[in-house]
């Protein structure tokens, strides 16, 4: 499990919110050379104590207050904000739980609780009007006041937690023990580095197919969506020269951020690999080679956690039933730094201490 030599083990202390009971997970990190980097600037944020940002961290977990609701609420709340600012942009749209779910038949899905894929992609799509991209930051982004830059940055959030939440809701009907739950370990404002040639080696399409506590280093850091996004969010018969979402980016820039796969993977290999093979025909009929791994497709894994010295098991429901009690981070431990992160995301000023962290960093 711990894909041979290792670099550090991670102890990350999860709490339970309502009582305060502590349960600690174990991550072993692989020794290579993204992992040095990425370790390295973990360590400086925890001596910095970077802000965790607890209302972007659990993914697509069923059973937790942020749900399909209160996820939508945020977004309109968002939508307010920006339309009663003086900022010359108007957005004339309502998000529901009805107009974004649906029971008839999407795509080839004819199941239920269907995700309508075109109302996540046109809220993307007012994401990138107003935020531009890393390194051209839009005209909205820059005149905007740091509560409405913070509600902008809300609309990209809220919109993949929208996603993963949506994709959980439908397969705790259609096959509960399918479903996909993560946990995205995000600091606000994080420092980035560049990804060189070396770290594009641990990319590629093969590394898609996310395995059950794989730990993954934080990239996609230049706002637009990538090439495996757009294929899901766009369909095998899009074309980039006619895209919804308007910035298709490859992974340049990497932060001290990281994910944990919650899922167990693949449900159905053999239709995993021919949903592979679609992405493969349409990166060539985009003019894009499939196994050129500087395009950083995939996810780069640069650790495992370790599941028995965590939860006494490697049971995948048993352990879904341990962190389901636990979806607050409060604490990070390395080797060389420790940090502990006592506020929660229901926390009545949580956006204004967002807010304040912002305004350090225009």
């Amino acid at each position: 499990m711990s894909g041979g030599k290792t670099l550090d083990q991670i102890e990350i202390d999860l709490r339970n919110y309502t009582t305060g009971d502590l349960h600690t997970i174990y991550i072993d990190v692989f020794d290579n050379s993204l992992s040095h980097k990425w370790l390295k600037e973990l360590n400086n944020i925890i001596d910095k104590e970077y802000h965790l940002e607890k209302n972007y961290c659990f993914m697509g977990w069923t059973k937790n207050d942020r749900n399909g609701q209160y996820i939508i609420d945020c977004i309109n709340k968002s939508i307010d904000v920006i339309n009663a600012s003086d900022l010359n942009y108007k957005i004339n749209d309502y998000f529901s739980l009805d107009n974004t779910i649906t029971d008839k038949p999407v795509e080839d899905r004819d199941v239920g609780r269907n995700l309508i894929h075109d109302r996540m992609n046109h809220l993307h799509l007012y994401f990138e009007d107003l935020q531009g991209t890393s390194d051209n930051l839009s005209n909205f982004a820059k005149q905007a006041t740091e509560e409405v830059r913070w509600h902008i940055r809300q609309l990209n959030l809220l919109c993949h937690e929208f996603e993963s939440w949506a994709l959980s809701y439908r397969k705790e009907l259609e096959a509960p023990e399918w479903l996909c739950p993560s946990q995205l370990m995000c600091f606000l404002n994080a420092p980035r580095f560049f990804l060189d040639e070396t770290d594009h080696e641990l990319f590629g399409v093969e590394t898609l197919d996310r395995s059950f506590g794989s730990v993954y280093v934080g990239v996609n850091k230049a706002v637009g969506k990538h090439h495996y996004e757009v294929f899901n969010d766009e369909g095998p018969d899009s074309s980039i020269e006619n895209l919804v979402t308007t910035t298709l980016k490859p992974q340049t820039e990497a932060a001290g951020d990281f994910d944990i796969e919650w899922g167990r993977g693949s449900a159905n290999p053999d239709k995993m690999k021919e949903h592979f093979d679609d992405f493969r025909n349409w990166l060539i009929k985009n003019n894009f080679d499939p196994s050129d791994k500087s395009l950083t497709i995939g996810h780069p894994k640069i650790g495992q956690v370790n599941l028995n010295k965590s939860f006494n098991t490697e049971s995948v429901s048993n352990i879904w039933k341990i962190i389901e009690n636990y979806l607050d981070v409060y604490a990070i431990r390395t080797t060389d730094s420790a940090v502990t992160y006592d506020y929660h995301w229901s926390d009545s000023d949580y956006s204004e201490q967002q807010i304040e962290i912002l305004k350090r960093h225009v």
